[in-house]
């Protein structure tokens, strides 16, 4: 049963990375997750946003990004133009303002491609996952490890615990996508 566990483990962590990258998915509200791609050039490598400067939301539409070290502040801006999400940063010496302009009809439909891409390939990991543990068991069916119908059980199990998860990623990309079509 270990193979289901690791299956089921690896499912998870797939489900998991989708809620994340839904996150940075603009819905036409400000949230400090729409800039957890964004990587900016500080102290001779590549670092997140998020470990150089506080992220606020003063309201729904404007994110303020305050620098814990002032003089990373043009690299900050760079780093935002450069996350190609449609932002223009406006750098006022000691902050950054980030207005998030409303979405376009055309705009929130790229979006929605976007999502679908992000569950496919949810998806495919939940079937590699699958994969790996029914190839398990049938290699323990072929070695006599486990009896016929044990290994049956388990197979179906297995499958019974894919549909759990590919199910849930489709709720969660039907709510996502509502969110983001909704004006």
């Amino acid at each position: 049963m270990s193979s289901l566990k690791e299956a089921r483990s690896r499912m998870t962590d797939a489900l998991e990375a989708l809620r994340r990258e839904f996150a940075t998915v603009r819905t036409g509200k400000a949230s400090p997750a729409l800039l957890d791609t964004v990587r900016v050039e500080a102290y001779g490598s590549k670092m997140p946003l998020n470990q150089v400067a506080s992220i606020q939301t003063p309201d729904g539409s404007l994110l303020v990004v305050q620098p814990f070290d002032k003089s990373l502040l043009g690299e900050i801006e760079k780093g935002i133009q450069m996350a190609d999400l449609g932002l223009n940063p406006s750098n006022d010496g000691t902050l950054i303002r980030i207005p998030i302009p409303p979405l376009t009809e055309e705009r929130r439909k790229e979006f929605v491609k976007v999502l679908h891409k992000m569950a496919e390939d949810a998806r495919v990991s939940v079937r590699h996952a699958r994969k790996g543990a029914r190839d398990e068991v049938q290699q323990a069916l072929k070695d006599h490890e486990i009896g016929e119908d044990d290994g049956h059980r388990q197979l179906d199990e297995i499958d019974k615990v894919t549909h759990e998860f590919t199910d849930k990623i489709d709720e969660l990309l039907k709510r996502k996508e509502h969110e983001v079509m909704a004006i």
